[in-house]
């Protein structure tokens, strides 16, 4: 049976539904491993704490305002994916220093939150 799995997504920052344009990523993880290799064999691995993060390109279609995005802090971003999956980003801010790429009409905006969980 067929299922769709990529394609179709959506992005709310509080509520307010934003044109997303695509290279939508969502980034849940709170924590990251890395391998420790010593000279003789492998000793373990370290663990860190990560920041989740949504990001993704946004079309600069009227009335789209970068100073509203840079003044975000404290906004649940949510992403709704082709799958069915929902990730809420909450308490979360928006990264700063966007570029606005005119040739394509869009600008890429990343949010960094405290956390992010996945909505069954």
């Amino acid at each position: 049976m067929a299922q769709r799995i990529a394609g179709i997504a959506y992005l709310k920052v509080d509520g307010n539904q934003y044109p997303l344009r695509g290279n939508f990523t969502v980034t849940p993880s709170v924590i990251e491993r890395a391998g420790l290799a010593g000279q003789d064999y492998i000793h373990g691995y370290s663990e860190l704490p990560r920041v989740p993060s949504i990001e993704g390109d946004v079309s600069t279609v009227p009335g789209l305002s970068i100073e509203d995005f840079e003044a975000q802090v404290n906004v649940t971003v949510t992403a709704e994916l082709a799958n069915n999956s929902v990730y809420v980003l909450r308490e979360g801010w928006c990264v700063s220093a966007l570029a606005i790429n005119a040739r394509d009409g869009l600008v890429r905006i990343k949010w960094e939150g405290i956390s992010c969980d996945e909505i069954m």
